[in-house]
């Protein structure tokens, strides 16, 4: 087989969303993808932190990409890219979009692995979690705690808010329990639930299902002890606190 022949059976082509970059080396990065159909592609720009590359800009966090790769011994390399859709550009001139934004990449990069089919669910719910943070339109506090609780729900681990998760009993009820599984009735309430209330408890249902006439409408109070629930659930589940999440900024207007 000839190189190019070679070179040919060793490339793809994939799209997805830049997650994070490494620097390497002078002029390298590492760029960490997501993509719907190999789950995270990490793989090496070159000469990319150069003035004169024309990938620099494209290859950035938070931009959703088209990629021309080749398979490498240890980490793959990005020959060709060209820009979809430009969602970073709007994230990072706002604090509170770049960070927002870098608690759901950090979410989105420990959820999901390389060559993994199942990350197509991932995938698609960090699309179109960082799509609504780039166009606005939504709160950004409650952008990230629907999309936290959906991507824990996407892996199997999505909280009961419209029952009862220890009997089955109708809600809202106004406890909750992490350890648990959601929302607990009276009786079956175990020392150490959450006492949010029922409005918070059925915020918490609207974040989970998406529903964004009930979010937006949501009072702050509920909002901020929402908020601090998703937290407490994502830290149950990860194992361990997401590093960007010090950095966050919730927004309850």
């Amino acid at each position: 087989m000839s190189r190019h022949a070679s070179f040919a059976a060793r490339s793809y082509r994939t799209h997805g969303i830049v997650l994070r970059t490494y620097k390497l080396g002078e002029a390298d990065r590492i760029i960490v993808m997501l993509t719907p159909d190999r789950g995270q592609v990490r793989a090496v720009a070159k000469g990319v932190r150069r003035t004169t590359s024309k990938l620099g800009a494209t290859l950035e966090p938070f931009m959703y990409v088209d990629a021309q790769i080749v398979q490498g011994r240890t980490l793959d390399i990005v020959t060709q890219a060209e820009l979809k859709r430009p969602y970073g550009q709007n994230i990072a001139t706002d604090y509170t979009l770049f960070t927002t934004a870098n608690v759901m990449a950090e979410t989105a990069e420990r959820l999901t692995q390389a060559d993994d089919e199942s990350s197509a669910v991932q995938y698609r719910l960090f699309h179109g979690a960082l799509a609504t943070l780039a166009r606005g339109g939504h709160n950004p506090t409650r952008v990230l705690d629907s999309y936290l609780l959906r991507a824990l729900a996407a892996e199997g681990w999505a909280p009961n808010f419209e029952e009862c998760a220890k009997c089955g009993k109708p809600g809202p009820h106004a406890s909750v329990n992490v350890v648990g599984g959601g929302s607990v009735c009276v009786d079956c309430r175990p020392s150490g639930s959450l006492s949010p209330g029922p409005s918070t408890v059925s915020l918490l249902a609207a974040l989970l299902s998406g529903n964004w006439e009930a979010i937006d409408l949501a009072d702050p109070a509920d909002q901020r002890a929402a908020s601090g629930i998703v937290t407490a659930f994502v830290q149950w589940h990860l194992e361990r606190g997401l590093t960007s999440m010090r950095h966050i900024e919730r927004i309850t207007e």
